[in-house]
């Protein structure tokens, strides 16, 4: 059990469950929440998010880019759990992921007797599925998208703009273009602990042929590219605030500078395993965002 816990990577979840959190304050501030709805979407989003580490797992360790990573070993390159129970895990959080996510889309559409609900339906069904697969090839697969730099704009995809524009629509039904500046924050704040991720493992990447980002960047310029996510999520998030300006305390958010701050000057002049605390500090500051932006609107 201790070496699944690992495997799980029971950190990555507060960041997973930003994207939801995020939809769910801001159907609470239209007037569209519903509990429901929010419980099977953080189950679905759990579910997600450890099937992505546990491919992650399995891919690294079949291509063999573990072998000399720096962050912390790997469930299947350590030989603590065989590639075969690994593949069998897998199965077993997609059908949870599917089971939750059907669900979900039931409660959403369906309970209300509404007539388009087979057309939402179907829709968030292909969306589902395409998390779903998006997560199993990440790193699985003979041409896997994490290896060629397309991880940033596949996490701030679903952990931005289709997670909380898609889970607000599934309370409120309609569709908001400025939604898309919260959802882009959170979406780069979750790139930025991708982007940490990858500097970490830049030279152990680099020789097992993974181009990520950093990689393909440089650690220089990938330090310039992290300070760029940090601001423009900032400023995605005030720009909203800014539009909806009512009260003084929907920009309660700006407590988490400090936290960008210090990671900011962290990804400068930390190397190596020194910069693994600073994975969760992220995850953790953009869920502090999530929070007291929520709180800072919801409170009309």
């Amino acid at each position: 059990m201790k070496h699944w816990l690992q495997a799980f990577r029971l950190r990555t979840l507060p960041l997973a469950l930003t994207s939801v959190g995020m939809g769910g304050f801001l159907a609470y501030y239209y007037d569209k929440f519903d509990l429901k709805i929010f419980i099977l979407s953080v189950s679905t989003t759990i579910f997600l998010q450890i099937l992505s580490n546990l491919a992650n797992d399995y891919g690294d360790a079949v291509s063999g880019v573990d072998k000399e990573r720096t962050g912390e070993a790997r469930a299947v390159q350590s030989g603590a759990i065989t590639q075969k129970q690994m593949l069998r895990a897998i199965g077993i959080f997609v059908g949870l992921s599917l089971l939750s996510g059907l669900s979900l889309l039931y409660f959403a559409f369906f309970e209300a007797n509404r007539p388009d609900a087979w057309q939402y339906f179907l829709t968030f069904l292909g969306l589902g599925l395409l998390a779903i697969v998006a997560a199993i090839t990440y790193t699985i697969g003979k041409k896997p998208y994490g290896y060629i730099g397309l991880g940033d704009l596949s996490v701030l995809i679903f952990f931005g703009w289709v997670g909380v524009i898609g889970s607000f629509f599934l309370y409120a039904k309609f569709f908001r273009w400025d939604l898309l500046l919260p959802a882009t924050a959170c979406g780069l704040f979750a790139v930025a602990v991708l982007n940490i991720n990858n500097i970490r493992d830049i030279e152990s990447d680099r020789k097992a042929g993974k181009n990520s980002i950093p990689v393909r960047l440089g650690k220089e310029k990938a330090i310039l590219y992290h300070y760029a996510l940090l601001v423009l999520a900032f400023v995605s998030a005030f720009a909203y605030a800014m539009y909806h300006f009512v009260y003084w305390y929907q920009f309660l958010f700006i407590l988490i500078v400090p936290l960008l701050l210090r990671n900011a000057w962290a990804v400068k002049k930390l190397q190596g395993m020194k910069l693994d605390a600073y994975l969760k500090q992220m995850a953790l500051t953009a869920l502090v965002f999530v929070l007291s932006f929520g709180i800072g609107i919801c409170l009309k």
